[in-house]
């Protein structure tokens, strides 16, 4: 069984964790229904349409 040699550093630790830690953009989609943007897997806001049913009453 593998045993470490030395305890691992708090620098070292954070380094290899850092790549977790950013933030991404935040992608967005064309809605079929009213062609606006929209976050990908949610309800359209302007339409309330998901997936091709209206599931939301906008006013």
């Amino acid at each position: 069984m593998a045993v470490p040699k030395g305890r691992t550093s708090k620098q070292r630790r954070n380094k290899r964790r850092a790549s977790s830690y950013t933030l991404r953009k935040a992608t967005f989609v064309e809605c079929p229904q009213c062609h606006e943007m929209k976050r990908p897997h949610r309800v359209c806001m302007s339409c309330g349409y998901y997936n091709g049913e209206k599931v939301l009453d906008v006013e």
